[in-house]
């Protein structure tokens, strides 16, 4: 039960009754926003939420009319909706429909019928937070940062110096995926929270020699002119990316080649190999798993 009162004037509150087969928060927000408009006034506000049967919103009307309550309801499963109309008109309890003349509007105008599928606005807010929580978790993650914690990610991108792998980590945290990522550096073993992980959840990410040793050399080219020795050396890359391929195949590591891919198809072939529960867009944490469009 959520209450908000005003101040008392001795007699017995009024009630309200907010239906809901979400979390309510709609109809809660146009209450209070009505009940500001009022003064000297005792209200009580009760929620009943996550009603998706009939039987349960018409036990909530026929409460409500015992009561002496008002309904406010932001119910968008059409049979339940219409059960409790009916029941209302039959008991006398004055009801409002806050989303029922927008969704008939809408439909019209748009000439669609309303998916009449509650928690949609509650699943869209959780789908933003988990993006923002995946783009927080893939920056504190940047190039083999915080391995202590590496094990929350949903997958760990690794391979050599400049094979795309932060770009992306980013681009997957936009679509809501946690995802980290760490450098292999030549002749020396791979940090002991990498292999102890599910290989599934880790790719390799590579490309042929010379498109590597382009991309290094621009990069040379943009912070300095000086040489920096073996880094864009095209002998020395090679031999990087032969031991690089080791690690991989040692350690049981699925390996893609991204010589000349864009990110976004990277990031859906990363997608499509992740464990089902991990393979979301923008996918709430602890509810069952969609598919990625």
């Amino acid at each position: 039960m959520n209450e908000l009162k005003s101040e008392s004037s001795g007699e017995h509150p009024k009630r309200v009754v907010i239906l809901s087969g979400g979390t309510g928060r709609t109809a809660n927000q146009v209450i209070t926003a009505s009940l500001a408009q009022f003064s000297d006034v005792d209200v009580e506000v009760r929620q009943v939420t996550g009603i998706r049967k009939s039987d349960d919103a018409v036990r909530t009307v026929r409460r409500a009319a015992e009561e002496g309550a008002v309904i406010c309801h932001s119910l968008v499963d059409p049979d339940v909706r219409s059960s409790v109309e009916h029941e209302a008109r039959k008991l006398g309890v004055p009801t409002i429909d806050v989303l029922g003349p927008a969704l008939a509007m809408l439909g019209d105008y748009l000439k669609a019928t309303a998916k009449g599928r509650p928690g949609l606005l509650y699943e869209l807010h959780y789908e933003q937070m988990d993006r923002m929580d995946a783009v927080d978790f893939t920056l504190a993650h940047d190039d083999g940062s915080r391995l202590r914690d590496v094990g929350q990610a949903d997958v760990v991108l690794v391979g050599a110096s400049r094979t795309s792998k932060s770009v992306t980590c980013f681009y997957l945290a936009s679509h809501g995926v946690r995802a980290a990522n760490v450098p292999l550096i030549p002749n020396q073993p791979p940090p002991k929270e990498l292999t102890r992980l599910s290989p599934r959840r880790v790719i390799g990410l590579t490309m042929n020699a010379a498109r590597l040793e382009s991309i290094r050399q621009t990069r040379l080219d943009r912070i300095s002119h000086l040489p920096v020795s073996q880094y864009a050396e095209l002998s020395e890359i090679r031999e990087e990316l032969r031991w690089v391929r080791n690690v991989m195949a040692e350690n049981g590591w699925e390996c893609l080649d991204v010589s000349y891919k864009a990110t976004e198809e990277v990031a859906g072939l990363i997608i499509e190999r992740l464990p089902p529960p991990r393979r979301r867009k923008g996918q709430r944490r602890k509810k069952p798993p969609k598919s990625i469009s």
